[in-house]
């Protein structure tokens, strides 16, 4: 009961990751380099420049499953002063060197077009729509304090490209999870096929997918999964089908003997004396009373294929982060 609350959590997670990570961008590829490396619990303060382009009107569907384009450039800061109309910033360095930046305080706030124009206290920009805004120096500054300045905190550090990986993690599961099913779905798909077709017809039918069987078996399921990777190329779903084409055997040598034994049944005969087709016969009255084998060993593939698929990414060729 416990290991299945923690899939069932997993499963959970990986539907609704975008909606629980900190970064919710496609991916979790927010990247700010100043961050790279920060151990876990890294505190630190953000200022969000608004970018200057128009917001795609993504459904929550859309983004609940892919996630959502980042509104704002997240600035690491350590220091910030308020000078006219503009806000100046001393950038995050470990070292304590960080450069000051300025950004004035419409294009922090708002997408705009062009420079904004100070006037004495008021401000003038224009948005991307070509439409003239006024306003305040010191409603500026105080809606840049509210909105645009929080403290953000990577509960288990930062990569090498300053990127969270909590969520990072979270959206892994969605990974580790879609490569299971549908690895262990193409395994099944060929293994179950071949196996049923050398179990049924047995002669060189049986001898012919056996010895391809046992070509297949002795190749080192990574270093086969890698070969396939190399010729498939790097990516999402070569990786899906390099793993599934690599687990099929075990499938089909266990169809094949339950199939080979089932075939010799009382009911069976009496499918061959009525007529049945042979595809009939295989799929309606052998396969149902051969799966329980092929369910465990397809819990068992399930694991081993999150296994190899981050064996493949610790060595460069799995998933892209």
């Amino acid at each position: 009961m416990a290991a299945l609350s923690v899939i069932g959590l997993a499963i959970l997670v990986g539907i609704f990751a975008y909606l629980l990570v900190p970064d919710a961008s496609p991916n979790a590829n927010r990247q700010i380099l100043e961050l790279a490396t920060q151990k876990p619990g890294f505190k630190v303060r953000m200022l969000k420049v608004c970018k200057n382009n128009v917001r795609s009107g993504e459904s929550f569907f859309h983004e609940m499953f892919f996630g959502k384009k980042d509104r704002y450039t997240y600035v690491p800061v350590t220091g910030y002063h308020f000078d006219k109309g503009k806000i100046t910033v001393k950038i995050f360095d470990e070292d304590g060197d960080g450069l000051t930046k300025s950004f004035a305080l419409a294009d922090v706030l708002f997408p705009v077009k062009g420079k904004q124009k100070v006037i004495g206290n008021r401000i003038e920009y224009t948005s991307l729509n070509g439409k003239k805004h006024f306003t305040t120096i010191d409603k500026l500054k105080a809606l840049v304090l509210q909105n645009s300045l929080e403290s953000k905190i990577f509960w288990l550090g930062t990569d090498q490209f300053g990127r969270d990986l909590l969520s990072r993690l979270l959206l892994g599961t969605r990974i580790s999870l879609s490569v299971g099913f549908i690895s262990v779905a193409i395994s099944l798909l060929v293994g179950i096929l071949l196996g049923s077709m050398a179990g049924f017809y047995r002669g060189k039918i049986d001898e012919l997918i056996m010895w391809f069987i046992n070509v297949v078996w002795s190749i080192p399921t990574l270093l086969l999964v890698i070969a396939i990777t190399f010729a498939l190329g790097k990516g999402f779903w070569q990786i899906f089908i390099a793993v599934g084409l690599t687990m099929w055997v075990e499938v089909a040598r266990v169809v094949r003997g339950q199939m080979m034994s089932v075939r010799e049944k009382e009911y069976v005969e009496a499918g061959f004396a009525l007529g049945y087709s042979n595809f009939r016969i295989m799929m309606r009255h052998i396969l149902p009373n051969i799966l329980s084998p092929v369910i465990v060993i397809s819990a068992a593939n399930f694991a081993a294929a999150i296994l190899i698929e981050a064996g493949l990414s610790f060595l460069g060729i799995g998933v892209q982060p």
